[in-house]
C-alpha cells in the first residue's frame, strides 16, 4: 500500500467542535474526502445541519450534526452519546470551537475575560477529555486542538490578551495530555494557524484596516485560506502520525519568524 492510500480515513468517526463553518468546516469536509464519518459540532445548529447535510451529499459519508456548549460539561456528555449511538465508535477529535474579543486590557470585563478561556481553553479541555475517555477505553485515538501563531506572538495592533493567553494554553494543555497518554496509544496534537481569510473574517468591515496592516506585515504578503490546514489535520487524524504526540504546528506563512 502506497502512502496516499495509507492516508486515508476510511471508517474513522470524528468531531469536529466549531465545525459548521470556518476552518471547521473546511478541516471537516477534508476528512470526508478522506472517507471519514464525521459529527458537526457548534451552538448554530440551523448551519451545522446545512454541513453535515452538504457533506453527506458530496462524499458519500455519514455526517451528522450535534448542538453543543463546549464549555458546558452536561452538553460535551450529551455530544459523546450522540456521537457514539450514531457511529458506535470515536476514533479523532478535533478540538477547534473559539472566539476572540479584540478589548484593551484596561477595559476588559472579567465577563469578557471568563468567555474568551472558557471557550478557547476550557472547551477544548472538556471535549478532549471526553475523547480521551472513550479513546482510552478503545485502545486508542488521535486529539487535534486549535491552538493559534497567537500564542507565541503578540499580535499588533488589535488588543487581544485573553486570547493570546488562552491559545498558549491550549498548546500546553495539548503538550500535558499527549505526554499523560501516551503509553495508553491516544495522541494529542495542536496546530496554530496563522492568520486566516474565513469568509466571516474576510466579510467584517470593522477587519479590513486590520487586515490590510497584517498582510503588510506578512512575509507572503497575505492570510491564509481554510484549505491550506486541511492537509495537516488529515496527517494528524490518521495512522501515518503514529509516532507524532506532543506536537504544535505552526501553520502561519512564518509570520510568528519576524
Amino acid at each position: 500500500m502506497g502512502i496516499i492510500e495509507k492516508m486515508r480515513l476510511d471508517g474513522k468517526k470524528i468531531f469536529v467542535t466549531g465545525g459548521a463553518r470556518g476552518i471547521g468546516k473546511s478541516v471537516a469536509t477534508a476528512f470526508c474526502e478522506a472517507g471519514a464519518d464525521v459529527a458537526i459540532v457548534d451552538l448554530d445548529f440551523e448551519e451545522a445541519e446545512k454541513t453535515a447535510a452538504e457533506l453527506e451529499k458530496n462524499h458519500g459519508i455519514q455526517a451528522i450534526a450535534i448542538k453543543a456548549d463546549v464549555t458546558n460539561p452536561e452538553d460535551v456528555d450529551s455530544m459523546i452519546t450522540k456521537i457514539l449511538s450514531a457511529f458506535g465508535r470515536l476514533d479523532v477529535a478535533f478540538c477547534n470551537a473559539g472566539i476572540c474579543m479584540n478589548i484593551p486590557a484596561e477595559d476588559m470585563t472579567y465577563e469578557q475575560w471568563k468567555k474568551v478561556i472558557d471557550i478557547n481553553l476550557t472547551g477544548v479541555f472538556l471535549t478532549a477529555q471526553a475523547a480521551g475517555k472513550v479513546m482510552l477505553k478503545q485502545g486508542g485515538g488521535s486529539i487535534i486542538n486549535t491552538a493559534s501563531m497567537s500564542a507565541h506572538i503578540v499580535n499588533v495592533p488589535q488588543p487581544q490578551c485573553s486570547y493570546n493567553a488562552s491559545k498558549a494554553g491550549v498548546i500546553q494543555l495539548t503538550k500535558s495530555l499527549a505526554v499523560e497518554w501516551a503509553t495508553r496509544n491516544v495522541r494529542v496534537n495542536c496546530i496554530s494557524p496563522g492568520y486566516i481569510g474565513t469568509e466571516l473574517t474576510l466579510n467584517s468591515p470593522s477587519l479590513q484596516p486590520l487586515i490590510e496592516q497584517w498582510n503588510q506585515m506578512a512575509p507572503l504578503g497575505r492570510m491564509g485560506r481554510p484549505e491550506e490546514l486541511q492537509s495537516i489535520c488529515v496527517y494528524l487524524a490518521g495512522d501515518t502520525s503514529s509516532f507524532t504526540t506532543g506536537a504544535d504546528f505552526v501553520v502561519d506563512g512564518a509570520f510568528t519568524c519576524i
